[in-house]
């Protein structure tokens, strides 16, 4: 069993050499916006590992993932802003904050109580800034399904919503249809209009069935790939490549993939 309570300080030292003065040139270098890409990678590498279930490799991401907040919070520090103890801090306080059901005297004994309990306390946090439109605040870095599935979750909690998963099916066949239509016109802006409506309209589906669209399109995307790298196997083995095969081998050996799949 490992310590429960390690010491991040380790860290925060290193960074600290690392950018110090006989440090690494590379890391002296960065600055906030430099580090935005590893760590958007190093989020996306997290899920992977989950992913995978390899706990090995949960672990290691994380740490990956860890090292980049931490990078941050030396920078912030040396420009005197914050430091990764008052990240912490803070973080703490909120969160006691958001479980006043654990904390504090409030109840909540469904994970959806906690969910609108959740929702009022973020609004109360925010009570006297500057007033924004309801669905501001939802990041628009994030991947554009997860972000519509965040939209959607928040209108749907206004009361913007349809009453059931029958009547987003109904708007589904309606929003096919218009694609179709929009296909047949060849007109590319009502086309990329009516696909946008459409993968829209899917992620509601999603959010009625609890399928997180992001999660299934990911999902989907990996066995796309697992399939394909046992096409180009078996052709390989056989002596054959991509380029000199029919489509009607490729689509048997994609069968043959998905029937493996089941067998295990």
């Amino acid at each position: 069993m490992e310590n429960r309570i390690a010491d991040i300080g380790k860290l925060e030292a290193l960074m600290e050499r690392l950018r110090g003065e006989d440090g690494c040139p590379w890391d002296r270098a960065q600055t906030f916006d430099s580090l935005i890409p590893f760590i958007i990678e190093e989020a996306y590498e997290v899920i992977s590992a989950i992913d995978s279930g390899d706990a090995r490799h949960m672990k290691e991401e994380l740490g990956d993932l860890l090292f980049q907040i931490i990078f941050v919070c030396q920078m912030a520090k040396e420009k005197g802003l914050f430091s990764l103890s008052g990240v912490i801090e803070d973080s703490h306080r909120k969160m006691t904050g958001r479980h006043p059901h654990v904390f504090g005297q409030s109840k909540a004994d469904t994970p959806e109580e906690v969910l609108r309990q959740w929702a009022e306390i973020k609004k109360l946090e925010k009570k006297g800034e500057e007033a924004k439109g309801y669905l501001e605040g939802i990041p628009e870095v994030l991947p554009a399904l997860l972000r519509a599935h965040k939209v959607s979750q928040k209108a749907a909690r206004a009361g913007f919503d349809w009453k059931d998963v029958s009547e987003v099916l109904v708007k589904l066949d309606e929003e096919v249809a218009e694609f179709k239509d929009a296909v047949r016109q060849r007109a590319a802006a009502h086309m990329e209009e009516e696909l946008g409506d459409l993968l829209f309209t899917l992620v509601n589906v999603g959010r009625f069935l609890e399928v997180n669209p992001e999660d299934a399109l990911r999902k989907t995307i990996g066995k796309f790939i697992t399939r394909f790298h046992h096409i180009e196997r078996s052709l390989i083995e056989r002596g054959g490549g991509l380029s000199s095969t029919t489509i009607d081998e490729m689509e048997r050996l994609w069968q043959e993939a998905k029937a493996k799949e089941k067998e295990r």
